[in-house]
């Protein structure tokens, strides 16, 4: 108990903006933006708008059976990060080791028990060629999609519910063909323009909280700093965003804007050129020797944008939602800095600061350490009780389920499907790991900026390596205990 008023000091403010890699705002002049999820949130009425769409379009276009319009989107079923095996129609979240974390694989919207698991993939690994490809496709041969953007969400819902479906009726169906057919309808939802069209007809009820993107807007227009906007969403729909969330004069804030993107293409095909478009939507067909202030331009490329802005290197800051499609190439090709927009940080975050939480992290780093130092002793009641402790370690794996027992406020609780975004029993999530290579920086949202000044340096937390001695190996979370435990012996 001694730990505990210790760890309860250090809550974590949702409001910072954490770092995986040292940057300096002092060094960035120019801040890019992606659009939605970024600049725009939406609220839950658009995952359900999307899902009710894309469910439609598979009844009508596609003629699932009609008994589908029972189920209705399920707002807490998923997470992102989550992989689906194309061929077995399961999902599942996997670490930072390509192991599944049982207890998380999903066939339809119910749990498949662990030996099951072990039996179709011969245990708990997923062998690199299975997995998805570098933008977290199911593509050439990979059996397996990861589901990176916060739009993916009524996607695996419906994915889920289909499935559920046809199980339930004992209907044989060919799961390759489901995921593809559920892919194309929730693509038609958005290439079709059917959810731009409903969110501009009645923004309020999709928007929410723009202003704090507009104080961060405006903060970096009074200090000079150049802006530029890349994102895959169309100018119409933008447009009606940014009046709602900025005002009419929202563009004289950017110095490029550029819609209709094609991301992550933009950023590795050449042959696209830019093009301009009117602000009746009309295309011209120009040539562009210039980006300019006040225009709208559609498609290009990022090399031709470098050579046209001379915005190259580490002097650029780049934020978007998707940690494949906004960020992968920006920091591994261009050098540009990245910030990743992580809005579920601020629930985990809360679940972390809980009292609840603090004590079963501290017992379980406590007991972790008890076993590490005292399984040597083989003599039969040393063993009897670090057996004893070991099961209690695994017992404590599924917080959700210790959580759900201590509170009776169910927003205190992780997904109870999928746990948290960010880690599986022990390890980092695999969408951890793309996350700490991909993106500089990353916070809950855009508003975090609000809180620093342009002089500030973000440092990532020095954690000593695996081979590396603690710095204050006496103020370790077990040392305490261990020592107790010792003197016991």
């Amino acid at each position: 108990n001694c730990l505990i008023p210790a760890i309860a000091a250090n809550s974590v403010n949702p409001d910072t903006i954490f770092a995986n890699n040292e940057m300096s705002l002092r060094d960035t002049e120019i801040y890019g933006f992606d659009y939605d999820y970024t600049l725009a949130f939406y609220s839950r009425n658009l995952h359900t708008l999307i899902f009710n769409i894309a469910r439609d379009i598979l009844i009508t276009n596609h003629r699932y059976p009609e008994g589908l319009l029972n189920y209705e989107y399920i707002p807490n079923f998923a997470v992102r990060g989550l992989h689906y095996d194309v061929q077995k129609a399961l999902l599942m979240k996997i670490d930072a080791f390509h192991y599944i974390q049982l207890g998380t694989v999903y066939r339809g919207l119910h749990p498949v028990p662990d030996e099951e698991v072990i039996a179709m993939y011969d245990g708990c690994h997923v062998p690199l060629e299975n997995m998805s490809d570098f933008y977290g496709k199911s593509s050439h041969g990979h059996t397996m999609k990861q589901f990176m953007d916060i739009f993916s969400l009524p996607e695996m819902s419906l994915l889920s519910c289909v499935n559920d479906f046809f199980m339930r009726h004992n209907i044989d169906y060919e799961p390759v063909h489901l995921y593809k057919d559920v892919k194309e309808a929730i693509r038609d939802v958005h290439v079709k323009g059917i959810m731009y069209r409903a969110v501009e007809a009645d923004i309020e009820k999709y928007i929410c909280y723009g202003e704090q993107s507009h104080a961060v807007l405006k903060k970096l227009s009074e200090h000079g700093k150049k802006m530029f906007l890349i994102t895959n969403s169309p100018f119409d729909f933008v447009d009606r965003g940014m009046n709602y969330i900025v005002g009419k004069d929202w563009q004289d804030l950017f110095d490029v804007v550029i819609v209709q993107a094609d991301k992550p293409g933009f950023f590795n095909d050449r042959r696209k050129p830019f093009r301009r478009v009117t602000d009746k939507g009309a295309l011209l067909w120009d040539r562009i020797h210039k980006l300019e202030k006040g225009k709208i331009y559609k498609q290009g490329n990022l090399y031709e944008f470098l050579r046209l802005t001379g915005w190259t290197g580490s002097k650029v800051l780049y934020f978007g939602d998707h940690i494949y499609s906004d960020l992968a190439d920006l920091t591994l090709k261009h050098g540009w800095r990245t910030g990743a927009i992580i809005p579920e940080l601020r629930k985990e975050i809360k679940i972390m600061n809980t009292e609840q939480y603090v004590h079963m992290m501290a017992w379980l780093q406590a007991l972790t350490g008890l076993i590490e130092q005292m399984q040597v002793h083989r003599d039969p009641a040393s063993q009897a009780v670090v057996e004893e402790w070991i099961r209690e370690r695994e017992a404590m794996s599924s917080f959700d389920h210790l959580l759900r027992s201590c509170t009776t406020d169910q927003t205190d609780i992780f997904n109870p499907q999928f746990g948290s975004l960010f880690r599986t029993y022990h390890n980092p999530t695999y969408f951890s790991r793309r996350l700490s290579r991909f993106a500089d920086i990353y916070m809950a949202s855009i508003s975090c900026l609000l809180n620093y000044d342009f002089q500030h340096t973000f440092f990532p937390r020095r954690t000593p390596l695996q081979h590396e001695s603690p710095f204050w190996p006496e103020h370790s979370p077990y040392a305490n205990m261990l020592h107790a435990a010792q003197s016991n012996e």
